[in-house]
């Protein structure tokens, strides 16, 4: 695909594909904007099964998005039945949901392919993307279970946003504010709960990135920018330098990873990850590294307005309510879930739950 074809079909207003005080953000990469086809497989075993098992597990995006297509799921549930579920108030919630017998082992894999390809927008070119559905705006600026926008949360917004006037100067206020208050903790159990009011009451401004995208999104709603989490999964190493920000091997069984989107009047839908700047900061060898450390620079620059897309985006749900579960909604689908007559299991132990997700790119129908 040429750059023409991508500045055309991504409906992205300026050729510079520039953000301010940056330049050629995918520059390092040598096919920045090809689409690229990963095959996602997600097997799932229940050892210990007592009475009846359900087994739920999150597909990729059900709805096509500038950065994303899913070609196709196939999936698989020996002795039980399995089946695509959708949500009534999430459009893009994908799930394959499978219920076995007593007495049958359960076994679930399904595997996917989905085409990504590099997400940029360019905030300081005149905006001139149409605007969302008015009833999708309003969902992403609704409180949940866990992002409220009241209290400390609307409070601590707008304080960040005192000096800002434009959306983008209130959206920018924002990440600038996360990545400079938080930091990512090594010691929180999978990428985190997410509750952002506990978060800034407590001062304990720790976490990983389903905390501190959250916190994100929850502090921009406050202020009154749609917004929303989108949860996923890292299928591939980063081709722009970032150890941190890729995975080692085939085997991405714990390579969870949320993002955030904010909604901008004539931008559209813009991403963003003060998370994995956080993450930059810890992780990216020798590691600790600080704020003004030339890559913790680049990444924090590129990270407001850009993704690499060597992750695949599952939904945006929150409060999931998993279909014939007995059990309370989940706050968010991003790891396999499962249910026995003993309860739910705990899917951050994949090596007791036993489940594992692998990842390989392979030529596809996503290529262009």
């Amino acid at each position: 695909m040429n750059r023409r074809d991508f500045l055309r079909t991504a409906g992205i207003a300026s050729a510079s594909l520039t953000l301010p005080g940056t330049a050629h953000l995918f520059s390092e990469s040598a096919v920045p904007y090809r689409w690229r086809t990963f095959e996602v497989t997600t097997r799932v075993e229940v050892v210990n099964s007592s009475g009846a098992t359900r087994v739920w597990l999150p597909t990729a995006l059900a709805s096509e998005t500038r950065y994303q297509r899913t070609l196709g799921n196939h999936f698989h549930a020996e002795g039980g039945i399995a089946k695509m579920a959708e949500s009534k108030t999430d459009a893009a919630l994908g799930m394959v949901a499978a219920e076995f017998p007593a007495g049958v082992k359960p076994v679930l894999t399904l595997t996917s392919r989905i085409a990504t390809r590099n997400y940029a927008v360019d905030l300081a070119a005149p905006g001139k993307a149409t605007s969302a559905d008015p009833a999708e705006l309003r969902y992403c600026l609704r409180p949940t279970k866990l992002l409220p926008t009241d209290g400390i949360v609307k409070a601590t917004a707008d304080e960040i946003t005192s000096g800002a006037h434009t959306d983008i100067e209130k959206a920018r206020a924002i990440y600038e504010w996360i990545v400079d208050n938080t930091f990512r903790d090594p010691k929180t159990r999978g990428c985190g709960v997410g509750d952002i009011r506990f978060m800034l009451e407590s001062k304990d401004l720790g976490g990983k990135c389903a905390d501190l995208n959250a916190l994100y999104v929850g502090l921009a709603r406050a202020a009154g920018l749609p917004a929303r989490d989108v949860y996923g999964i890292r299928v591939g190493k980063s081709e722009l330098g970032y150890k941190s920000l890729g995975t080692s091997s085939e085997n991405v069984t714990k390579a969870q990873h949320c993002r955030a989107e904010v909604h901008l009047t004539g931008h559209g839908w813009v991403p963003v990850d003060p998370a994995d700047v956080r993450k930059v900061v810890l992780e990216e060898p020798p590691g600790n590294r600080a704020l003004n450390d030339e890559m913790v620079k680049k990444a924090r620059a590129r990270l407001f307005g850009s993704w690499e897309m060597n992750w695949i985006a599952y939904n945006f749900a929150h409060d999931v309510a998993l279909p014939g579960s007995n059990g309370a909604p989940v706050s968010f689908l991003m790891y396999p879930q499962a249910e026995t007559a003993g309860g739910r299991l705990d899917c951050l132990d994949p090596e007791n739950f036993k489940y594992e997700i692998t990842s390989k790119e392979v030529p596809g129908e996503g290529h262009v």
